[in-house]
């Protein structure tokens, strides 16, 4: 069911019927900040005061052209910018898609999005905060892992995002589980062929498990990002002091249970995206929850 959505859901007549359900804005309020970043900075602070840290995602994927990605690292900048005069940097960093800064225009497109990321993460750190690089399908991988490695060069503490749902993962976590390394593991929401990634929920459990072990096991900081709670928990009993690793879930979702985790002395993050563009992340939320697959369906069809 989740990986037929995914597919479907990228043809343009769902995408457009999808879109324009009034239910669809209704739930995509749930799991979205809002539309700008006065909205976002609200939810920030609002998240901070019950003791929660955020990572905020400005989204947008389909980048068509060089000023459009230009357009995103610039307000990824401005973002920074208020969070820093908000005086919220210290509990709120920024992520980031690739594809967001240009990944995908051409051969110059790497190239592209690596100097849209350094621009990004430089305001990052004269904001006093971080950046982490999202992980995208199995096709961007090796692209985001050497833009990754270029921008550690001088900014080190760019964090990356690695999915256990490919069978490549727990290479890259023993590659990437070095001192001072930020890594957040996450299960993977991209409709991904039998070839490259575990095809059984399962299997995709299991890989977790043994990446989390990887990440526990090495010097990096492990950034825990699931919601099931089988797997946080055994993230929380593995002895890290506060500070050296920390839980992630998204906006939305398990919101009792995240103030509940800081309140017990957790690190907890929470995924925070906004914007207008939202179509892309809400499709992949709702793939995750079959029931919501179904409600949406139900009002498709009335």
């Amino acid at each position: 069911m989740p990986k037929l959505l995914l597919a479907a859901a990228q043809t343009r007549p769902v995408r457009a019927s999808v879109s324009a359900l009034p239910i669809s804005r209704k739930m995509v309020r749930r799991f979205i900040a809002g539309p700008d970043s006065t909205s976002a900075l609200q939810v920030t602070r609002s998240l901070r005061e019950q003791g929660l840290a955020v990572t905020l995602d400005v989204l947008g994927e389909d980048i068509t052209d060089k000023a459009q990605a230009a357009q995103t690292a610039a307000s990824y900048r401005s973002l920074l910018t208020a969070l820093s005069e908000a005086g919220l940097a210290d509990r709120a960093e920024v992520s980031v898609k690739l594809s967001a800064f240009g990944q995908a225009l051409g051969a110059d497109g790497d190239k592209i999005a690596l100097e849209n990321a350094f621009t990004v993460a430089e305001a990052a750190q004269a904001a006093g905060t971080t950046m982490t690089l999202d992980m995208e399908d199995h096709t961007t991988v090796d692209s985001t892992l050497g833009t990754l490695a270029e921008l550690r060069a001088q900014y080190p503490w760019v964090g990356a995002v690695l999915q256990a749902a490919l069978y490549r993962t727990e290479g890259d976590c023993r590659d990437l589980a070095t001192a001072g390394s930020r890594v957040r593991l996450v299960k993977g929401a991209y409709a991904e062929p039998a070839s490259v990634a575990h095809p059984a929920k399962a299997d995709v459990d299991a890989a977790y498990r043994r990446c989390l072990e990887i990440l526990f096991a090495g010097a990096g900081h492990p950034m825990i990002a699931t919601h099931d709670m089988s797997l946080v928990t055994e993230a929380c009993v593995r002895g890290r002091d506060r500070g050296d690793w920390e839980l992630q879930m998204l906006y939305g979702i398990r919101t009792d249970e995240q103030r509940l985790l800081a309140a017990a002395g957790i690190d907890v993050r929470v995924y925070l995206p906004f914007g207008t563009d939202w179509y892309g992340y809400y499709i992949r939320r709702l793939a995750e929850r079959p029931a919501n697959v179904l409600f949406l369906l139900r009002h498709l069809n009335s």
